[in-house]
């Protein structure tokens, strides 16, 4: 019984290039989400900040009666 040659393929290593284009990309955008939520963060202060000068908000609770 001669059975028919079966090719399997050579498996190889990682790609170094696409590894590291890959880990710039993941970085980038891990980075990029931070970066947003920090502006975020800076935007909600600044608001606050700005509405405690103008008196429209206060930090003391008021007093009941």
């Amino acid at each position: 019984m001669a059975g028919g040659r079966v090719v399997h393929p050579t498996l190889k290593g990682p790609s170094l290039i696409k590894e590291i284009a890959m880990a710039i990309v993941v970085g980038l955008s891990a980075a990029g989400l931070w970066k947003a939520e920090h502006w975020n963060q800076q935007r909600k202060a600044r608001a606050f900040y700005d509405m405690l000068d103008r008196g429209e908000i206060s930090v003391v609770a008021e007093e009941e009666a």
